[in-house]
C-alpha cells in the first residue's frame, strides 16, 4: 500500500459489470479534480490471441489447466512491477490489448495483439486499474496489499455467466457454445484465483437478479437494473452505524440486511457508487497530500 502514490483498483471477473464502476470512478477522478493513470487487466495477458489459441491446444493436449484466470495466461511479476513501482515513485510501465476494429483503427494494429509497453503519463495523482487481477494473491505475488482502495465486483454465479455469455456474443462475435466452454475450462483457475480476491476487497458490489436465472446458459438476455438488486458488503474498514443509516436514508428503497451490508434497488446503483466512493476518493487522496485545496 502507497503513502503517497495511491492504487485505486476495480477487480471483478469476465462478464461481471466492472465498467459501470469503472466508469463511475472515472467520473468522479474527474468531478473532484483527480488526474488518474488507467490500466487495463488485459494488458498482462501473456499472449496475444492468436498465441493464446495456440497454446490453449497444446495445453489440452498435455492435460494442463490455461486460462486467463490463472498465472500460466498472465504476466503477473509484470503487474507487481508495476503497482510497486507506481507505489513508490509514481511511474512504471503497461500497454493497451486491442479488443476490436475499432481500437485496431486507433493504436494501428490488429485485433487480439498489444501495444508496446510504454511509461505511465507523468505527474498523476493516482493509478487506477480494473480487471480480472486487482486483488490477486499467489504463491510469489502478493498484489492486493499494494493497493489502497480495493473494490470488487461479482454478481451472483448465473447473472455472470448471462452476462459473459450475452456480451462475447453480441460484441466480440463468439458462439454461445464456444463461451459456454470457456466458462468450463476456466472454472478451476476462477476458484483459486479470482473468488478469493473477494476476501481482500474494501467493498464488494453484488447484483442479484430478480428474475428466474435458473439455466443462464440459455438466457439470451440480461436483467435490466430495475429487474435486480445490490448487495453492498463494507469490508474494511467497517462503517458505523450512523453511516449506514445515513446512506440508507438516501438511497429510496435500501434496506440494511447485516452489520456490514447494505441492499439498495438496482437502478441506484450509480447514485451509491457516487455517494460511497466520491467520500472514499477524496479521503484517499487527502492523506496521500493530494487535492489539499
Amino acid at each position: 500500500m502507497s503513502r503517497k502514490h495511491p492504487i485505486v483498483a476495480i477487480t471483478g471477473s469476465s462478464g461481471a459489470g466492472t465498467t459501470t464502476v469503472k466508469d463511475a470512478l472515472s467520473n468522479i477522478f474527474e468531478r473532484v479534480g483527480a488526474n488518474a493513470s488507467f490500466v487495463e487487466g488485459d494488458s498482462f495477458h501473456r499472449y496475444n490471441r492468436k498465441e493464446m489459441k495456440r497454446e490453449l491446444a497444446k495445453a489440452k493436449e498435455e492435460g494442463r489447466v490455461l486460462s486467463h484466470f490463472g498465472p500460466d495466461g498472465n504476466l503477473f511479476d509484470k503487474q507487481y512491477e508495476l503497482f510497486t513501482s507506481y507505489g513508490e515513485t509514481c511511474t512504471g510501465n503497461t500497454r493497451h490489448y486491442i479488443h476490436n476494429e475499432e481500437e485496431a483503427a486507433l493504436y494501428g494494429k490488429k485485433p487480439g495483439t498489444f501495444t508496446d509497453w510504454e511509461p505511465l503519463p507523468s505527474d498523476t495523482d493516482v493509478l487506477f486499474y480494473e480487471g480480472l487481477h486487482g486483488g490477486v494473491v499467489t504463491d510469489e505475488y502478493n498484489i492486493a496489499k499494494l493497493v489502497d482502495l480495493l473494490i470488487g465486483v461479482a454478481p451472483t454465479i448465473n447473472l455472470e455467466w448471462i452476462q459473459k455469455i450475452c456480451r462475447d456474443t453480441n460484441e466480440r462475435g463468439y458462439k454461445s457454445e464456444d463461451v459456454v466452454d470457456i466458462i468450463n475450462r476456466r472454472m478451476y483457475d476462477y476458484m483459486k484465483y479470482i473468488l478469493p480476491q473477494f476476501e481482500s476487497t474494501h467493498i464488494n458490489f453484488q447484483r442479484i437478479p430478480i428474475l428466474d436465472t435458473s439455466n443462464p446458459l440459455g438466457s439470451r438476455s440480461i436483467p435490466t437494473p430495475d429487474q435486480s438488486l445490490v448487495l453492498i458488503h463494507f469490508l474494511k474498514p467497517r462503517p458505523s452505524v450512523e453511516y449506514k443509516l445515513n446512506l440508507k436514508g438516501l438511497i429510496e428503497g435500501s434496506f440494511i440486511t447485516g452489520f456490514n451490508t447494505l441492499v439498495i434497488p438496482g437502478g441506484k446503483m450509480g447514485y451509491a457508487l457516487e455517494l460511497i466512493l466520491t467520500k472514499r476518493i477524496l479521503e484517499l487522496m487527502k492523506k496521500r497530500g493530494h487535492l489539499e485545496g
